[in-house]
């Protein structure tokens, strides 16, 4: 029966082709991902050579004034892309995995990004994680939406009936085929994936793929759910679509809509206004004011005189320390309320299958906004050391040729994420068995007629 049931699937051209299909664009998301390591391996490479040169020749240029030196000087701290992110590039599109940043005021440094074009951020990014969560679960409805209704359709369903010791076996053994060509088709991706793009065989890529088969078994449990119904084959199709549709875009589009109006983010415009003001107001009020608020910040620098006169490197730094410093409870609201939104949004996705495993993903391939906040508290602690180490030289206008300026090369800040297998898996599992129980339960109401 099962050599049967395989021979008569398999040679459907209309099987053939969407299988091909599948693979064409899975094999196209491999290589887009490719390209995009490459990308991030050339900027990397750029900025470590850049960096060198901008400091040689700035140094070059500056001989004898330690705080107009570090004035231009810029270091760089990079968020290295793990090569699982080749599968699921996420937000690394968006958000700069690299920060070259001066001791100068860090808030209006930390949220720049790098020039792209707009239309290809708007349509996104064909990766394998968009090809499983979007495309994948189309191939499983074309495959299976007729699973049951073709055979009564067509008048064979009551010598198969006849022929088979069980109808719901017979019906099993079919969602079973077509399963395993759809994982086999998922397995093929995989392998080439991890060929071409060098992934380590590790704890993450296990979770990845095994998520990526309970995503898959979720839409084959789904699909055998409705085709229970005993419906025809237009109500499966249009029913199955639907909930396509809703899963995949009604429904991902209303949870970021309602979170973004639950929790709005005022502070992003606030925080950079506040930045500006807390330097720009200084240069009108009395220096004794602003060294006072920086004295309290660092008494330990209090041991370095204000010189006569208008200006001072001492006060000039005091004054972008304070920019930093009146615009941090705006900074830490900020941050607080983006939290707040991937919180919210993590919570609801565990009723959202599509939802649930995007987000899985991109915690995964480190391409998530938790990622990229870390990043930003790395490069807040970054900077901080590059101020502490240079602050007492700039005070003390120390001789730039006793610096070894070749000693800073860019930092790296590389995070490992977090595998939680229960919270991972757990929600499809549980969407899985429902539906699972729920289709056995109605064919034991299974007519033959």
């Amino acid at each position: 029966m099962y050599l049967l049931i395989i021979k008569q699937f398999i040679r459907s051209k209309a099987v053939i082709l969407t299988t091909i299909l599948i693979l064409v664009l899975g094999l196209i998301s491999i290589f887009i991902g490719n390209q995009f390591l490459v990308k991030q391996e050339k900027a990397i490479a750029e900025v470590t050579r850049h960096q060198q040169e901008h400091i040689e020749r700035n140094v070059s240029w500056i001989d004898s004034d330690m705080g107009l030196l570090l004035y231009y000087l810029r270091f760089a701290l990079i968020n290295t892309p793990d090569n699982l992110t080749a599968l699921s590039i996420g937000q690394r599109d968006v958000n700069s995995g690299i920060q070259s940043v001066t001791i100068r005021t860090l808030e209006g440094q930390k949220y720049d990004t790098d020039l792209n074009n707009p239309t290809n951020l708007q349509s996104g990014n064909l990766d394998f994680g968009f090809v499983i969560i979007y495309l994948f679960p189309l191939l499983v409805i074309a495959f299976t939406y007729d699973l049951l209704s073709e055979e009564k359709e067509k008048g064979t369903w009551r010598l198969v009936a006849i022929q088979s010791q069980s109808v719901r076996g017979y019906l099993i053994k079919k969602l079973s085929v077509r399963a395993a060509l759809l994982y086999l088709a998922l397995f093929v991706l995989f392998a080439i994936a991890i060929l071409k793009l060098s992934l380590p065989i590790n704890e993450v890529l296990m979770a990845f793929m095994a998520l990526s088969i309970l995503y898959l078994t979720f839409w084959l449990a789904l699909s055998f759910w409705i085709v229970s119904l005993q419906r025809n084959s237009s109500f499966n199709l249009l029913t199955l679509l639907s909930l396509w549709v809703a899963l995949a875009i009604l429904l991902p589009a209303s949870v970021n809509n309602f979170v973004a109006n639950q929790y709005p983010v005022p502070e992003a415009l606030s925080t950079m206004v506040k930045q500006r003001d807390g330097y720009h107001e200084k240069w009108d009020m009395e220096q004794e004011v602003t060294m006072n608020k920086f004295f309290a910040h660092y008494p330990e620098y209090q041991k370095y005189p204000l010189p006569e006169g208008n200006f001072s490197w001492l006060w000039y730094y005091a004054m972008q320390q304070m920019g930093d410093d009146e615009s941090r409870q705006q900074s830490e609201a900020m941050r607080k309320k983006i939290m707040q939104r991937e919180r919210a949004s993590s919570a609801v996705a565990l009723f959202v299958p599509t939802m649930h495993t995007q987000l899985i993903f991109h915690d995964l391939a480190r391409s998530s906004l938790d990622d990229h906040l870390k990043f930003l508290d790395q490069t807040s602690a970054f900077h901080e050391k590059m101020r502490l180490y240079f602050y007492p030289k700039i005070f003390e206008n120390a001789s730039i040729s006793d610096v070894d300026w070749k000693q800073f090369k860019p930092e790296y800040f590389a995070d490992k994420p977090d595998i939680n297998w229960a919270r991972s898996m757990f929600p499809l599992l549980l969407f899985i068995i429902g539906f699972a129980l729920w289709s056995i339960i109605n064919l034991k109401k299974l007519k033959v007629t």
